[in-house]
């Protein structure tokens, strides 16, 4: 009789596992509750839908451990790296895309694929029997979390991530705001032009800091306790840690030449990302928010630029939902209570698109390998996807374990001169070992 593999959740981490597991040859059923089930963040039934960001962030595969990541799902065939190139838009050295176009995009290849069925149903429990993957993301229902705290004997972690807003791009005022990727970084005057940049003087700033602190927020609930990501914090968070705080992160103006007035310097600047292919929507990069709709109007038409600004989404809050991988997993992702289940994506502990994907990649190879009765050890650590799944399943320190995003420090490390250059070079050599490493692993699958 043929095993069949179930994976719970259609989002980055379920919609890889899936795909990898059916090109093995393993029968998958995908269980995905929306739309019958809806969430408040999600707007379509639709495969790996983006909720927050649209863009995979950095594409440099030399000196960038995402991009590093990017490379390394390519060479592993991955259905969301696909995608996301065949719907990019510009973004100087990002890779975003189309958000509506790419998840539609990975709903008809999972849906064309006959090794995959699929059901729309809310999965409550946790099975005793069968092999599941659960990839269930930051927005696990509270009766499914209550089952897997109840089973690992741990305490759920949560943190609370923010959504940024879009901006229609008409209502944008193109005579105090001009087009500028940061260092004019991309290879074409289209990835060079690619964000549209707001200044700021430092009244205007200093006003919009007053405003921010002072705006009506959305209060928590009675019990729960706000532990924020710090790659994704929303503004007002990082405005009471330092006025100048935002200054130095998503407002610095370094890198930046007003079209309008070059010999003048801005304060600060506020970048605009596009959303779409079409180029008719902007999401306010870093911007992510927790104050309330009404406030959030006013408050982001104090942006010079934006002053006449309409918005195709405010920003909003939500949980973020992830166990305590370190103690729970296994090397293979499995729960060592209960082996015949495996997890994958943001709910490990990983944070971000490409690194909810790649544990998703990672986890349906290692469960089609399971069933196929072969062995499948994870990629070594000194690759961008060993050196994730090594710091989930035990290199982190579980007393504090937060999420996470790839990034080199995760590395083994390598030896380099110092200085600027050395840091580099040393990226360099991070990303060659790492590429020579991967290519090895897939090597051994063949």
């Amino acid at each position: 009789m043929t095993q069949e593999l179930h994976i719970v959740g259609g989002g980055m981490a379920g919609s890889e596992a899936a795909w990898q597991a059916a090109n093995a040859g393993i029968r998958v059923v995908l269980h995905e509750m929306r739309p019958k089930v809806e969430t408040f963040a999600h707007q379509t039934g639709n495969f790996a839908e983006m909720v927050c960001s649209n863009s995979f962030r950095s594409d440099d595969d030399e000196r960038n451990a995402v991009g590093q990541l990017h490379w390394e799902m390519g060479a592993a065939n991955g259905l969301i790296m696909e995608m996301a190139r065949k719907h990019r838009l510009p973004a100087g050295g990002a890779l975003a895309v189309d958000r509506e176009a790419f998840s539609q995009a990975v709903t008809e290849a999972l849906r064309a694929h006959e090794n995959i069925s699929f059901v729309e149903e809310e999965v409550t429990e946790l099975p005793s029997t069968g092999h599941w993957i659960f990839a269930t993301g930051p927005l696990t229902s509270e009766t499914l979390g209550k089952a897997i705290r109840e089973a690992s004997g741990e305490e759920r972690l949560a943190f609370f991530d923010a959504i940024a807003p879009i901006v229609y791009a008409e209502t944008i005022d193109m005579n105090v705001a001009w087009r500028q990727s940061r260092y004019d970084k991309g290879e074409t005057e289209e990835e060079r032009t690619a964000y549209i940049n707001c200044p700021m003087t430092k009244d205007e700033y200093e006003a919009f800091i007053d405003a921010l602190l002072e705006a009506d927020k959305t209060e928590f609930h009675e019990g729960e306790t706000a532990g924020y990501f710090d790659g994704c914090l929303p503004i007002e968070v990082m405005a009471e840690r330092g006025r100048e705080t935002l200054r130095h992160g998503p407002m610095k103006p370094v890198g930046l030449t007003n079209a309008h007035d070059p010999q003048t310097k801005a304060y600060a600047v506020v970048q605009l990302r596009r959303d779409n292919a079409l180029g008719t929507l902007y999401n306010i990069v870093g911007f992510q928010t927790k104050m309330r709709y009404g406030a959030q109007a006013s408050v982001f038409r104090m942006i010079p630029g934006l002053k006449q600004a309409k918005f195709a989404r405010l920003g909003g809050i939500h949980r973020n939902t992830f166990i305590n991988s370190p103690t729970l997993l296994d090397a293979q992702m499995r729960l060592k209570s209960h082996p015949n289940l495996r997890f994958a994506g943001q709910i490990t502990g990983v944070e971000g698109y490409v690194e909810s994907a790649a544990m998703g990649l990672l986890a349906g190879r290692m469960a089609a390998a399971e069933l196929q009765d072969r062995d499948l050890p994870p990629p070594g650590p000194d690759t961008a996807m060993g050196a994730l799944v090594t710091h989930i399943t035990g290199g982190a320190e579980a007393k504090t374990f937060q999420p996470m995003n790839v990034n080199f420090g995760l590395f083994p490390p390598i030896d380099a001169k110092g200085g600027r250059r050395g840091r580099k070079d040393r990226y360099k050599a991070y990303t060659d070992r790492a590429k020579a490493s991967f290519a090895q692993w897939l090597e051994g699958q063949s």
